[in-house]
This record gives structure tokens, sequence and C-alpha cells, in this order.
């Protein structure tokens, strides 16, 4: 899916949303209709009405790129030092509690960079670099934006994803790590081996390949898998609901009753 104009696009990218644009422009102009443009272009239905309003009231012109954004006041450089104070955590720079809120950020700017932000400057800049509101929590997260294009790219993380959250966690807790997982391909991955070795501070405990005991739902499978729902592959929504989990369940239930 397209998104809006905004964001940090290059030059390039902003272009090639703007041919996009162009060419629904030329549709409308032979009558053709927006769900029918919206479906070859790959973008939303109430993107392609947008447009058409815009092409109503300006023609071409008013398609055109409104040109890049604002420039952030920050280099990518800069932002990659204020993450790091950042991860130092709230009580690090005099605060009480741990919210990370604008305000803070804000200040924290102003305190290693001179440079005085607005509050919706700093907003910008966080969306900009994948930041987003989070609650108070113990998770430990880094937001990965995924940008497979024209089917291309990986479907799911590469052993290097796991790698930068194991990073992140360690920056966050300032202490050692002990990773335990299964024996997914990029788990068990010869960079991610290297990484592990190379670094005292993080212990993995690989878990055995099949370990029911350690997952109750296998269970509750296995016992399903023995009746009705062996072997099947349910074609559509009324078969699922005559022969599906439930069903299977109930007769489960009856036999243990007796």
């Amino acid at each position: 899916m397209r998104h809006a104009q905004g964001g940090g696009l290059t030059t390039e990218r902003r272009r090639f949303r703007e041919r996009i644009r162009y060419e629904a422009g030329e549709r409308f102009a032979r009558g053709e209709k927006n769900a029918v443009i919206a479906k070859d272009l790959r973008v939303s239905d109430r993107s392609a009405e947008r447009w058409r309003r815009a092409w109503r009231q300006g023609g071409m012109d008013a398609l055109a790129s409104a040109g890049p954004p604002k420039l952030p006041k920050l280099s990518d450089g800069q932002f990659a030092e204020l993450e790091k104070e950042l991860a130092l955590g709230p009580a690090e720079h005099g605060w009480e509690d741990q919210r990370c809120t604008v305000a803070r950020i804000r200040a924290v700017i102003a305190w290693k960079f001179q440079v005085d932000c607005s509050m919706a400057a700093v907003w910008r800049l966080l969306h900009r670099h994948d930041w987003s509101w989070q609650s108070v929590s113990r998770l430990i997260y880094r937001l990965r934006r995924h940008r497979k294009c024209r089917g291309k790219g990986r479907n799911s993380f590469a052993w290097s994803d796991y790698r930068d959250l194991v990073v992140r966690a360690h920056i966050q807790l300032k202490a050692p790590i002990v990773l335990v997982w299964g024996n997914l391909t990029t788990h068990r991955a010869a960079g991610m081996r290297e990484y592990a070795v190379e670094h005292d501070g993080l212990t993995i405990v690989q878990l055995p390949s099949y370990a029911p005991d350690l997952n109750p739902v296998e269970g509750i499978w296995s016992l399903l898998r023995r009746g009705p729902l062996a072997n099947v592959a349910f074609t559509d929504g009324d078969r699922w609901l005559r022969h599906g989990p439930g069903v299977g369940a109930c007769r489960a239930r009856r036999s243990r009753g007796g």
C-alpha cells in the first residue's frame, strides 16, 4: 500500500509517487472508475478519490509533488547519539519515574545538541525514525518497518534482526542476556552463533527440537488431531463449522465422560 507524501521520502521516491498520481490523472480524463484505478496502481480507494477531487479542481498541476518535507533539525548521526542517551533511562537525566515523554526528549535534545525544537518537531523526528507511542512496560522492542518491494526481500526476520533486538535489550537492561528460543533456522544461523561466541554477555539456551512439556497447547492439538480433524483440509466456512475444532472438542469431552 502506498502512502501519502512526507515521512522523509527521497527525491527519487517523491518523483515515483508523483508519476503514480499523474497516471491516475490521465485515467481520470479517460473516464475510468476509482476502484479500477486504485486496484491497478495499488493504492487505496480513498487515495484515488482524493486525487480525483484535486484533479477536478486544479487539473494535472494539482497532482504534482508538494516538494520535500521540512528537513529535521538532527542528522541521522545525531539521532543515533540521542537514542543512546535515551537508552540510559529517564533517571539518568534527573527524572524520578521511567516515563519517556516528548517534552523530556525535547529537553534532552536541547541539553545534548543545544538545539531548540518545538514539541511537534520532536514528534516528527521520532516518527521519521520509526518511534511510536508506547505504554510503560518491561517489553523490549525495536520497531522495524518492512520494505519489501515487487516480490523481493524476506517475509520474516533475518538473524541480524534478532541480533539487533538482543543489542537493544542489552542497552536497555544494562545486564547480561539469557536468550531461550527454539530451532528456527535464523536462530541457528552461523552469523548468530558467531555473535554469541564473541559476546560474553549473551547466553543462548536452545530448546529441544520437540518439547511438548514446555508448550501445553501441544496436548490440545494432539487430542483434536486424533478425531475429526485428522488429515482434514477445510475448503469453506460451512465445512469448518460442521467439522471444526468446536465439534472435535465436544466429542473429546463426551469420550472422557464415558
